[in-house]
């Protein structure tokens, strides 16, 4: 009873696996790529002005009716389309800006990214580094930071006295 099952499941297998390889059993069965046939070109009627349509004749010298001005073309371009509210900003930008939490901004964020770049350089040293405590803390900052206050004023006092601003005690960024 098992080698009847055995024999019948075998010759079942067999038997599609020969009927695989018929390219009209594989029609039949859906099993056949069918692509579209690239030199069925087919050709399209030229295109034709509507015999109805009745166009203005163009007048010389005339601004064009699309064509807005220019002053104004530059207003869109940089202050967008659309109603502005009172305050300069439309009511979606308000939204966006209310949604975003705009207004509760944290003063000390400068210190926060610092600490978080910190915990950062600390996370990437290489394990024998943290391990043995090689190297020591990094004393120097990443990047020469001016004071924007300062360096103003020393401009100014430099153009005042007509010292060259570049002179001797402007910042330099050493690598």
């Amino acid at each position: 009873m098992i080698m009847n099952k055995y024999i019948l499941l075998c010759g079942l297998a067999l038997s599609t696996l020969s009927l695989n390889g018929c390219s009209g059993i594989r029609d039949t069965l859906g099993l056949e790529k069918e692509s579209p046939d690239e030199f069925a070109v087919m050709t399209r009627a030229p295109l034709e002005m509507p015999s109805k349509l009745i166009l203005p004749p163009p007048r010389l010298g005339a601004a064009r009716p699309q064509e807005k001005a220019t002053s104004l073309q530059a207003k869109e371009a940089l202050l967008g389309q659309g109603v502005q509210s009172d305050n300069g900003s439309s009511k979606s930008e308000n939204a966006l800006l209310e949604r975003a939490a705009a207004d509760n901004i944290n003063p000390d964020i400068r210190a926060e990214i610092d600490e978080e770049s910190a915990d950062l350089q600390n996370r990437n040293k290489p394990v024998a580094e943290k391990l043995l405590n090689l190297g020591g803390v990094n004393k120097r900052p990443s990047a020469t930071i001016i004071d924007a206050k300062k360096e103003l004023e020393r401009i100014q006092n430099d153009k005042k006295a007509g010292k060259d601003i570049t002179g001797d005690n402007a910042p330099v960024i050493e690598d």
